[in-house]
């Protein structure tokens, strides 16, 4: 059966997410920071996850640009470059259906880190929010996992870390696709639906 029509309670899902440069003029917009976590089944995989600092190099970074990239220049500098992480990678982010919140940001990162993969189905946990929880005075990941009581979940499946953390983020994205998929009627959803096919 073809991964776009399986119910979502039986896939396998990796919730990714990427910190990034911000824009600078002058300057592509990079990623530094790669989360990456499995859902099976509907429901997170506490130990199938995947982090990593990515290399940028001495470029400036937006000073508006979430994270905390300032504090980690000098290892950003000794971290492997995409390239070099793509074949660990690659095992993340193909042939799985993916998941972000504001896929389009992930997706289009994703595209430029390798445009000879075809990556997806991608399945957008803030639009799927807008249309289950339109009342939510915010949507942005952070609010939204506060307001699922998903904050304290997230907290200790990453100790130490906070929002506009790579794998903080990809955990808080995850476990809201599997607080979805776990509403009443939400039961025999495809895959295929939740990417809005």
């Amino acid at each position: 059966m073809r991964a776009s029509y399986t119910e979502a309670c039986h896939a396998c899902f990796t919730a990714v997410d990427f910190e990034t440069t911000g824009t600078v003029a002058g300057y592509p917009v990079e990623p530094w920071q790669i989360g990456a976590v499995r859902l099976r089944g509907g429901r997170v995989c506490a130990d199938e996850h995947f982090e990593s600092l990515l290399r940028v190099g001495d470029r400036p970074f937006n000073p508006r640009a979430p994270g905390r990239h300032a504090q980690l220049r000098g290892q950003l500098a000794a971290a492997p470059s995409p390239e070099e992480l793509w074949p660990e990678l690659s095992a993340w982010v193909t042939g799985v259906p993916l998941v972000a919140h504001n896929a389009g940001t992930e997706r289009g990162v994703l595209t430029r880190l390798a445009p000879l993969h075809r990556t997806g189905p991608w399945v957008d946990t803030l639009a799927l929010v807008r249309q289950a929880y339109p009342e939510l005075a915010s949507k942005a990941l952070d609010d939204v996992a506060e307001s699922f009581g998903l904050t304290a979940r997230v907290r200790a499946l990453c100790p130490g870390r906070e929002a506009h953390d790579a794998l903080y983020d990809a955990f808080a994205c995850a476990l809201v696709l599997e607080h979805l998929l776990g509403l009443p009627g939400w039961e025999r959803v495809t895959v295929g639906a939740l990417a809005g096919r």
